[in-house]
């Protein structure tokens, strides 16, 4: 006999039997569904693989940062980042089909394959200023920016070939003067009259730390170098093909720099320094701050049209200034390197205010 107070299923009116069995039969549904839920949401996620242009470091910081915070997945996408460097030919793994995305340097390249035939596009501008720099030693006459022209000038061949070509044309830079650089310090800190490229966010820290004192920094950017960098390039047939791919990553790329340079960027750097065991926090947090500082992804177009920012207008002057250093012929089809398609489109603006 049940106990005084306690209701039987006697007690209950049928019509509230059946209730209860039902509402009972229905949370067991919902259970199974929820209890199933992220296994099926994993198995859903669209398998991406992206190829930066180097070794891991925070210059592809909002790339991990989207990784490690689950920015992509919330986008439907299983990224992988595959890390470029001397080995490694990412920008050839695009064109061949063995990579979706890839993480290019500056619209030099893109204007190139245009030339050459090769269908592939620039989709965002992480960048809005390329970072590369020239740098001097205080108080050798190297103060400013035309002392630069009567100097020794290390520069590498890939910069002889490129954005020296401009400084020839449009600043009367001379090709006598450069000597070759090497990715090594030594020469420059050696010869106190001379000067060295390098990029705003590595080689003055490893100058400070080689060298014993803080280098003057001209950033080419400000003198009229004015291409995007940092760019996000895919192939042509998956713009026309899968827009929708290309749209989930660059919305989820640019929240994932937001969230770098804004938030919390332990778990992402955590991931570079595991990709690039030579890589230091000391490294990660200098070029992190020179970012922030030189506003290379927040400047310009970004502020009001997103993280990723391109205009027609910046792409035409910065051709029009490369044709006129002679690096590509005036009539080229520059327009056919990239899409406005998938950016200015305001991404993450609203959060961060």
């Amino acid at each position: 006999m049940p106990g005084a107070g306690v209701i039987t299923t006697g007690d209950i009116a049928p019509g509230r039997r059946l209730l209860r069995y039902l509402s009972a039969v229905w949370l067991a549904l919902a259970a199974v569904c929820l209890t199933g839920l992220a296994p099926l949401a994993a198995a859903e996620l669209r398998k991406v693989r992206f190829g930066t242009n180097w070794l891991a470091q925070a210059e592809h910081g909002g790339f991990y940062q989207a990784l490690a915070d689950g920015t992509y997945a919330r986008h439907g996408l299983d990224v992988s980042i595959i890390p470029g460097g001397p080995q490694h030919n990412n920008r050839l793994l695009l064109a061949a089909g063995r990579l979706d995305f890839y993480m290019g340097g500056n619209m030099l390249q893109p204007f190139s394959a245009v030339a050459e035939g090769i269908p592939v596009k620039v989709i965002a501008a992480i960048f809005q200023r390329d970072p590369q720099v020239l740098m001097s030693r205080p108080g050798q006459g190297l103060d400013s920016w035309d002392d630069l022209k009567k100097a020794r000038i290390f520069v590498g061949r890939e910069g002889l070939a490129s954005y020296f070509q401009w400084l020839k044309a449009e600043h009367g830079f001379r090709e006598e003067n450069t000597r070759p650089y090497t990715h090594n310090l030594a020469p420059f800190l050696a010869d106190r009259a001379s000067v060295t490229e390098g990029y705003v966010t590595s080689e003055p820290l490893a100058v400070e730390k080689q060298g014993g004192f803080r280098p003057n920094v001209f950033l080419l950017a400000d003198h009229g170098f004015d291409t995007y960098s940092t760019t996000i390039e895919t192939r042509a047939d998956t713009v026309m093909r899968d827009p929708d791919l290309a749209q989930r990553f660059v919305d989820a790329s640019i929240l994932g720099w937001r969230n770098y340079l804004h938030g919390d960027p332990s778990a992402a750097n955590a991931l570079i320094l595991k990709d690039n065991p030579d890589m230091t926090q000391e490294q990660i947090d200098f070029s992190r701050a020179r970012m922030k500082q030189y506003g290379l992804v927040e400047s310009g177009d970004a502020l009001t049209l997103g993280i990723g920012a391109m205009t027609d207008a910046r792409m035409e002057s910065f051709f029009r200034r490369m044709a006129k250093a002679g690096l590509y012929r005036p009539d080229l089809d520059w327009r056919a390197s990239y899409t406005l398609q998938f950016v200015n489109r305001g991404v993450g603006l609203e959060a961060k205010r």
